[in-house]
């Protein structure tokens, strides 16, 4: 048997509503399930709770929680994995009562970008975001560290803080938002510097793992990571791309967007998603495949206008179409596949049509 498979842990995902009618869970799983891959962790088991009255000691009911509990010893798993975030004593109790680590949603993102950050930039941010989901939850998650070890939810930089106090971690804090204010005025000469050259920019915006990387390679020729992982790519990449006489842009491929994102987290990636802010244009990568498009096409709507780039101009770029037959319902955009070269000569027109004509 392959050893990466063997060393993989397994998990039981939890996803959670609040109040809601008929609530269908299958979307939330699947992309649970698809985080708890990037991970590299292995879904064994799935429970859902919608939660009528908020349990102030768990969040979800005890009976839920006793439930949990039975199944991880069913399928001997590893760790749990909470859709939702939770605070560290509610995540505590859970832990005392199912005997396992316990995660939430936010600290399974945050290992994803631990693992993927791979710049100097990328890597303090990612620090500075552990940091603040840490400093609320410090002794909390101390005690799970020293319960359960290492692992998911206590990699990267957050790992090395969890024994420190609570004015270290906030001097640390001080220290990184510096570090990352001195990037930002890099970044603006950059930028000052491409406006006084009249060069035009264009992010690529969209869910994560909608094919953003992949078109980003295809239109700049670029070897750039890609991969059918959510944040498989975590850094801002840019690129200049020749596309006529006097048009030539800087192409920027960012970090993908997804739902229930953590506002600290929005905070400590600023610096990455000012390249959308700055932007003169914007290509939304859609997958169309992804029966939940429309409603990912709102959560991307929503962050834009949360980082203040909501009245950006915006193609909309409707990928994997290789994966679809009926392209009737995708009226107001461009048609692609990246991976097959679809479409791409179409949108460097229009893009073209956008910026210069």
């Amino acid at each position: 048997m392959d050893n990466n498979i063997q060393e993989r842990a397994k998990a039981v995902i939890v996803a959670v509503a609040f109040n809601q009618n008929n609530v269908d869970f299958s979307n939330e799983f699947a992309e649970l399930s698809s985080l708890c891959y990037t991970a590299q962790l292995d879904v064994v088991g799935e429970i859902s709770q919608n939660v009528k009255e908020k349990n102030p000691r768990t969040l979800i009911g005890s009976g839920k929680v006793e439930e949990i509990k039975n199944l991880v010893s069913e399928l001997q798993a590893d760790i749990v994995v909470i859709d939702c975030e939770l605070s560290g004593s509610q995540l505590s109790n859970i832990e005392d009562t199912v005997g396992v680590r316990v995660i939430d949603r936010s600290m399974l993102i945050l290992d994803i970008f631990a693992m993927r950050a791979t710049t100097n930039e990328g890597r303090l941010q990612v620090k500075l975001a552990q940091l603040k989901y840490t400093l609320p939850r410090a002794s909390s998650l101390s005690s799970s560290a020293g319960k359960f070890g290492g692992g998911v939810g206590m990699r990267g930089p957050g790992e090395t803080k969890l024994e420190i106090d609570r004015r270290k971690i906030r001097e640390e804090i001080l220290k990184l938002e510096r570090e990352i204010k001195k990037l930002k005025t890099q970044q603006s000469l950059k930028q000052n510097e491409r406006q006084k050259n009249r060069i035009k920019q264009v992010a690529i915006v969209g869910y994560t793992n909608a094919g953003k990387s992949t078109l980003m390679n295809r239109i700049t020729k670029a070897d750039i990571y890609a991969d059918n992982l959510l944040f498989a790519t975590l850094d801002t990449t840019s690129r200049k791309v020749w596309l006529g006489e006097n048009k030539t842009i800087i192409l920027v491929d960012t970090v993908g967007f997804i739902d229930k994102l953590p506002h600290a987290f929005i905070d400590a990636f600023n610096a990455t998603l000012k390249e959308t802010i700055d932007a003169d244009l914007l290509l939304h990568v859609i997958d169309a495949s992804d029966t939940m498009y429309k409603q990912k096409i709102d959560v991307v709507s929503k962050v834009l206008k949360e980082i203040g780039a909501e009245n950006k101009k915006i193609i909309n770029v409707y990928n994997k179409i290789d994966k679809i037959e009926d392209f009737s319902p995708l009226s107001d955009g461009i048609k692609i596949s990246a991976k097959n070269n679809q479409g791409i000569e179409e949108l460097k027109k229009e893009i073209v049509k956008v910026l210069f004509d």
